[in-house]
């Protein structure tokens, strides 16, 4: 049962839009996890500490100050998209941005000759063929700045082509950095990234054709315009932001968690760390480098290139590694009380640490000062640190820590 607030203080869970693919979202248990929340929120900002696709940002929207943290930098750019950008008296229309795009990206359409176009390809060596020259791009040496895309990624999850018209819209992008509309054009490139990608949603490793059937579902992405899927999704996002600048005072920050506690001024910290072993950073480095665009060193092993072009020195969270997360959490749990603030974490069975070893920290860091609760999904609560109350079979859980 949530607690006994009136109906008119409740967080209730926005619609929002959706811009890119992402592991772990929370969007389809949003109203757990917000439920959850409105348990432990007694005012002030809501930290969400490991804002990831930044659901939380867009479903709370404007109801409550929100600071959306995560130490990746596309994060930040998702959350301001949600929290932050709006129209104003400019915003740029789709067809404005095309047509600047356009203008840049026919400048080096000459690069796309015919052993990198997917046209009238006649077997599986053939493509395969024509994969290997978009990849060997990565070879020259380009005059022009926006050309991270097309060397380092052409034959990979996106075409030359396709690679072309991310560096234009990116180049176009920056004319407007700084203004309320920049996050969502770059999240609408995101979006085109994410559905014309030959991958399977994230940016691990791109698929190879192995024979005539996989062949035939790269082609579909190979073929996909992505100027359509940003024009379409930057329309769509023009309706649902607002004309003018929000009334919260929302932050965005890429901090590590623990410095970021550090600088919170207490409130309510909703964090959903990783579960497994496999770090985020590995999944969406593309994306972290389309917000970066630093062109980076990339990551090789045993003198080769690695298949999936990683960011060298990228983000290892010390949550999925299983040698570090009891450390990372108690960490995370003293930074939390330090700032006298509530939490909601979510958490599951599969994860890189015990149900019974994650209570035992939080009734150990916490004491008795909070009130702490679990809350399964089918919301049956139960009581950490109390013997005999122990279920640990739910797939999905929210530790609540109220300050008492």
């Amino acid at each position: 049962m949530l607690s006994e607030a009136p109906q008119s203080s409740l967080l209730t869970a926005y619609e929002y839009p959706h811009y890119i693919k992402y592991m772990g979202s929370k969007s389809k248990i949003m109203d757990f996890v917000i439920n959850g929340i409105n348990e432990v929120y007694a005012g002030g900002t809501i930290l969400d500490l490991f804002a990831g696709s930044a659901s939380l940002a867009g479903a709370l929207r404007n109801q409550v100050p929100v600071h959306s943290n995560d130490i990746q930098e596309y994060s930040a750019v998702l959350a301001q998209a949600y929290l932050t950008a709006y129209k104003g008296k400019n915003a740029p229309t789709a067809d404005d941005l095309v047509q600047k795009a356009e203008c840049i990206a026919k400048k080096h359409l000459y690069l796309i000759t015919d052993r990198l176009q997917y046209k009238d390809i006649e077997s599986l060596q053939h493509f395969n063929d024509v994969e290997k020259n978009n990849r060997k791009l990565i070879e020259l040496d380009f005059n022009h700045t926006y050309h991270l895309f097309t060397k380092n990624y052409a034959g990979t999850w996106w075409t030359a082509l396709q690679c072309i018209w991310i560096d234009a819209f990116r180049e176009v992008a920056d004319e407007y950095k700084g203004k309320p509309i920049y996050p969502v054009i770059l999240t609408s490139l995101m979006y085109a990234m994410a559905y014309t990608s030959q991958g399977t949603g994230h940016y691990a490793q791109y698929r190879d054709a192995k024979n005539i059937k996989s062949m035939k579902d790269i082609m579909i992405y190979r073929r996909r315009d992505l100027m359509h899927y940003f024009v379409r999704k930057y329309n769509n996002a023009l309706i649902d932001i607002p004309a003018t600048k929000a009334q919260q005072k929302h932050i965005t920050t890429s901090l590590d968690f623990v410095d970021c506690l550090k600088s919170f001024a207490g409130g309510t910290v909703y964090a959903d760390p990783p579960y497994c072993f496999v770090h985020y950073s590995r999944f969406y480095h593309a994306i972290e480098t389309l917000v970066k665009y630093d062109y980076p060193e990339l990551q090789i092993k045993g003198g080769k290139l690695v298949k999936g072009r990683y960011r060298e020195g990228r983000h290892q969270s010390p949550f999925c590694i299983r040698t570090k997360v009891s450390k990372a959490f108690r960490d995370m749990f003293e930074g939390v009380k330090s700032t006298g603030s509530n939490l909601v974490l979510s958490y599951s069975k599969n994860g890189m640490i015990s149900m019974d070893t994650l209570e035992a920290l939080a009734v150990d860091v916490f004491g008795k000062d909070y009130t702490l609760d679990m809350v399964a999904t089918d919301y049956k609560h139960m009581t950490l640190g109390r013997q005999g109350d122990r279920h640990r079979d739910v797939e999905e859980c929210l530790v609540l820590a109220k300050h008492r």
